[in-house]
């Protein structure tokens, strides 16, 4: 006996014939692999994120964004496949962790453990020190560069004895999500260090092309993006120009060079 379940359904047409509603095996596969991720981000990065034809992409590939509401326990929402997150602070971080004890099977971006030595710029470049990269092409290497604590006045004999030579990039030493710490200013003389704000880092600047290369990997994807950065510094500036001075953000979004003619042996 045949379950009647187990015939093709279809609507009756007009001549009485019966015509079947068929689905694509792609339709099918799609229909059953549902991915629900859960983000929890703040009003600025949704905005710049969940750009509507990401919105509209993903949910023809099955995937839905579901706002976590951060008022509520995390455990009590979902279920999720992704949590996909970028708050600070202590008390968000045991959030997470505690969560991830409870679902391993839910994929966390990024685990806190992961991503806690992109908040200290020293630690930051340790992990590029740390590679030896002495047989690739090109030159591959981390600028000079040291820690000021402290005083920054009583930091220009240091700066000497680390061998750094000025201009100097001087970036706040902790990265929290604050405007604040993406201030970026470039110190010319000795002098100018007195004016600056510790912690931070001082780092020897580099002539790059006013360009640098954003690396963004998800698996094996790799795509690489191109970002406004502080231009060159001519030997004649080093020599008469002193003091120190802000640049505004770089390496943003909105400081995108993908568009923009490049000078040849910057693009390549």
């Amino acid at each position: 006996m045949r379950d009647n379940n187990m015939m093709p359904k279809g609507n009756e047409t007009d001549d009485g014939e019966v015509g079947l509603n068929t689905t694509s095996f792609e339709q099918v596969q799609q229909q059953q692999k549902k991915l629900v991720i859960g983000y929890a981000l703040t009003s600025k990065k949704k905005m710049s994120f969940l750009q509507p034809k990401l919105e509209v992409l993903a949910r023809k590939k099955g995937i839905s964004f579901v706002s976590i509401d951060q008022d509520k326990p995390l455990s009590e929402q979902g279920p999720f496949d992704v949590v996909l997150h970028k708050l600070l602070g202590n008390e968000w971080h045991d959030v997470i962790e505690d969560y991830q004890q409870k679902h391993p099977e839910v994929t966390v971006l990024d685990p806190p453990c992961a991503i806690q030595r992109i908040y200290n710029r020293q630690s930051m470049l340790q992990g590029i020190a740390d590679i030896n990269l002495a047989d690739c092409d090109g030159m591959i290497c981390v600028p000079k560069q040291m820690v000021v604590l402290k005083n920054t006045t009583s930091s220009t004999n240091e700066v000497a004895e680390a061998g750094l030579n000025f201009p100097l990039v001087a970036k706040p030493l902790l990265v929290d999500g604050t405007a604040k710490s993406h201030q970026l200013f470039l110190a010319y003389d000795r002098l100018s260090l007195a004016e600056l704000e510790p912690p931070l880092v001082l780092q020897e600047f580099v002539n790059h092309g006013g360009v640098l290369f954003k690396v963004f990997v998800v698996g094996d994807v790799i795509k690489v993006v191109r970002r406004f950065s502080l231009p060159n510094v001519s030997n004649c500036e080093k020599e008469k120009v002193a003091g120190v001075f802000q640049f505004p953000r770089v390496s943003s979004s909105a400081a995108s060079v993908d568009k923009t003619d490049l000078d040849p042996r910057v693009a390549g």
